[in-house]
């Protein structure tokens, strides 16, 4: 477990052993996401308002789970290192709760399977909170290097967006066995989750044998949990990312939640929302080779202004939608979110990878490593901006006169692709303007890298100035 990880070129065994759990993850997080409030509505028969309800509390819950779990990563000493133990810890309530939202009993009903649904749901996001903190942190401590981290946050992406891409293809068999039965669908659904169950597990087993912790970072945290939280915010740099993330990830939560109906009531043709959200998220796995050198060439800070100026580009053109003639519309659909696709595979590298070179500010100024607390706070931002965008949603579009499942007035359309493409715009602009201002480039942390080794040399000669 003490075994130092090379500072510099990562082995493919490493960076595929970091990376392999994004793939059940990946999986079980968009799965959840797209089909869950069907299920839950269609076949479960439960209201609406009742699942809107239960998504709220777990948001609440994640502004009190995410950075306790961050900072008691941080403070855990333990064989197996502070972060593959969480890890280890998250293997089976991860699997249990989504094969348990996915397989209520059949006989129950009422407040007894509301109950059942809320445990399962807020279980899932706080088991997953367990797993995603500490295994963020980790990627930060395998390696110190600049580019490096790059590459082993491209492949988690990567990862990632191909359990997505699985989890698809998984709402399509749904849909299908909505066609026969309600016991098709339970059915169905109870066999894919214990496939996703297992799957994870195994991967997550997988991480956790064959990557190794430093010892080192161990006991490097103040026991003052609002101390490291303080940290975290007057950190300039990671304020600064904190709040371009806020206002990124306001923009990205369009994809989930407004595809289906720009596919249905702006292109007319809900068929293909499947395959345009397909369209942008091969490319989003698929590009992370190209963006590797790229931010070598350019430098990670220009790399990720630039992704998230093409992201705000190809969102921007969604606008135009009911414009223009049918034929162009597809066009419009389909070449708009494969260029969002790539701006995606660029910002999922790039943005982890300067995460990461923020905490070795921290280290710099403070002389703690606490990873933990500052994944949590990125993370928790994410979900804050997704909760954000989900309210702010279905106010603009009952006020623009929405009516579900019949042809939409101009003016809802044009209310629709408002929402799906010059707010997003406008976000990923303001996002970029001021991520001009971040300072902590390729150059200034080498100077910082070389003064934390420099530190660490002396401490390894002299023991007696050990803390």
């Amino acid at each position: 477990m003490t075994d130092k990880p090379d500072s510099h070129r990562l082995s493919w065994s490493v960076i595929s052993a970091y990376g392999a759990p994004g793939l059940g993850v990946g999986y079980m997080y968009l799965l959840l996401g797209l089909y869950i409030m069907k299920f839950s509505t269609d076949v479960l028969l439960i209201a609406p308002i009742v699942m809107s309800t239960i998504f709220g509390i777990s948001r609440l819950w994640d502004a009190v789970s995410d950075p306790l779990v961050g900072y008691l990563s941080d403070r855990t000493q333990h064989r197996l290192g502070r972060r593959r133990i969480w890890l280890a810890a998250g293997v089976i309530p991860i699997g249990l709760v989504f094969v348990m939202v996915f397989s209520p009993p059949a006989e129950l009903t009422g407040w007894g399977l509301t109950l059942w649904m809320g445990i399962g749901i807020i279980g899932f996001y706080s088991a997953m909170t367990v797993f995603i903190v500490p295994h963020m942190s980790l990627g930060a401590e395998l390696t110190s290097s600049y580019h490096e981290r790059s590459r082993l946050y491209g492949l988690r992406h990567a990862a990632f967006t191909a359990g997505s891409i699985l989890a698809l293809i998984s709402m399509q068999l749904l849909i299908n066995a909505e066609q026969e039965s309600e016991a098709a669908v339970r059915e169905t659904a109870f066999e894919l989750s214990i496939f996703a169950a297992l799957l994870t597990a195994a991967l997550i087993v997988f991480a956790i044998v064959r990557l190794r912790e430093r010892a080192d970072f161990q006991g490097r945290v103040s026991s003052k949990p609002f101390s490291a939280f303080r940290d975290v915010w007057q950190n300039p740099h990671a304020r600064l990312v904190l709040i371009v993330t806020f206002i990124e990830n306001i923009g990205s939560a369009v994809i989930g939640l407004l595809t289906l109906y720009v596919a249905q009531y702006v292109v007319g043709k809900p068929i293909l929302a499947p395959a345009v959200i397909l369209t942008y998220m091969i490319p989003s796995s698929l590009s992370v080779p190209i963006w590797l050198p790229l931010s070598r060439r350019f430098g990670k800070v220009n790399l990720w202004i630039f992704s998230m100026i093409l992201t705000g580009l190809s969102f921007g053109g969604m606008f135009l939608l009911p414009f223009v003639d049918e034929n162009m519309k597809l066009v419009l659909f389909f070449g708009l979110a494969f260029f969002a696709g790539l701006a995606a595979g660029c910002g999922g590298t790039i943005a982890p990878s300067i995460q990461s070179d923020i905490i070795d500010y921290d280290e710099y100024k403070t002389g703690e490593r606490k990873e933990g607390s500052y994944f949590a706070a990125f993370n928790f931002v994410y979900k804050s901006a997704i909760g954000v965008m989900t309210v702010i949603t279905g106010p603009v579009l009952q006020f623009a006169g929405y009516v579900p499942n019949q042809e939409q007035t101009k003016f809802v359309q044009i209310a629709i692709v408002t929402l799906y493409g010059l707010f997003p715009l406008v976000c990923y602009l303001i996002g970029a303007l001021m991520f001009r201002r971040f300072s902590l480039d390729e150059a200034e942390h080498a100077r910082i890298r070389a003064a934390l080794d420099a530190k660490a040399a002396e401490t390894t000669a002299d023991p007696t100035t050990a803390d």
